[in-house]
């Protein structure tokens, strides 16, 4: 993040904002920053990939699915804005420790133990470090003594947006970020590298929620995406995973994503467009598409 700071500070902060008696790397002026760029930061990926999926993969269609509510969009977005301020302030901790050089983050490939060889390996360490850190973070929330304290407004979203993505509880939003900032702490990573990575899996966890199920054949039962974690929101007990289903496999909780057999969102609509569906109750779907238990309005 001191990458960041640095160019923000040249450019913006010390020439126009701070008094040039205030020095660029005292603590307290260090954290105002991060405070600043760490929440216009959050605001720019999550509305402008937010937006950019939702108008350009999100299917509309979808909207008009039992299981999504009245208003739906604007409540997703108005509940990320009210969680990211608070979700950045320990946030903001971690960074600063990072940019005070608390880290083992390098600046050159050179400092890299292995060259190019290592900046590689250090990013596929990354995603399956994060992906087996979240998965036991987010299997915990699923605990009933959590559940409907943390994890469930963000399970309220049971067809859900792009603008879901970030619409948690801070405390859950928080919990679940922690694996890619303490990677850093644990290990060598470049850190251009690890500033892609956190892009990246910020707009990860947007299309993940973005309602598109393809994904190339070979990859179906091996990439965590949209279709696994849909069945995740509506199915509750199954596919915690982030970017793979490796934990879920290991720990007895995949679900082959019902889209895969024809059962999903978009094959019920197909249904209740068709006429094939009699009857929708209480706004529940189908018994065939959606096993009544696994709704549970915990």
């Amino acid at each position: 993040m001191d990458l960041v700071l640095n160019y923000v500070d040249y450019n913006f902060f010390t020439p126009y904002v701070y008094p040039t008696t205030w020095p660029e790397d005292e603590p307290f002026r260090q954290i105002t920053s991060l405070l600043i760029v760490t929440n216009l930061g959050a605001l720019v990926l999550y509305l402008l990939f937010g937006t950019l999926s939702y108008y350009l993969v999100f299917d509309h269609s979808l909207k008009q699915h039992p299981q999504f509510l009245e208003n739906q969009v604007q409540l997703e977005i108005k509940y990320a804005l009210q969680s990211l301020p608070w979700i950045s302030i320990p946030t903001v901790a971690l960074f600063f420790a990072e940019v005070r050089g608390y880290s083992r983050l390098y600046d050159n490939i050179g400092d890299s133990p292995y060259g190019w060889f290592g900046v590689i390996l250090s990013m596929l360490s990354f995603l399956f470090f994060t992906d087996m850190c979240i998965y036991w973070i987010h299997r915990f929330l699923h605990h009933k003594l959590l559940y409907k304290h943390l994890h469930k407004p963000h399970h309220r979203w049971k067809v859900a947006t792009p603008f879901a993505s970030h619409a948690f509880h801070p405390v859950d939003g928080f919990l679940q970020s922690i694996p890619y900032h303490i990677y850093p702490f644990l290990f060598p990573l470049h850190k251009v590298t690890y500033l892609g990575l956190y892009i990246a899996v910020n707009v990860w966890t947007i299309s993940i929620h973005d309602g598109d199920y393809r994904v190339p054949h070979f990859l179906k039962h091996i990439i965590n995406g949209s279709a696994h974690h849909t069945d995740h929101h509506l199915y509750f007990d199954y596919n915690y995973g982030q970017y793979f289903t490796l934990w879920d496999k290991i720990a007895g909780s995949y679900k082959s994503p019902s889209s895969f057999d024809g059962k999903g969102p978009h094959d019920y609509l197909k249904k209740l467009k068709s006429g094939e569906l009699a009857s929708i109750k209480n706004g529940h779907v189908d018994e065939e598409l959606v096993k009544r238990d696994s709704l549970k309005n915990k």
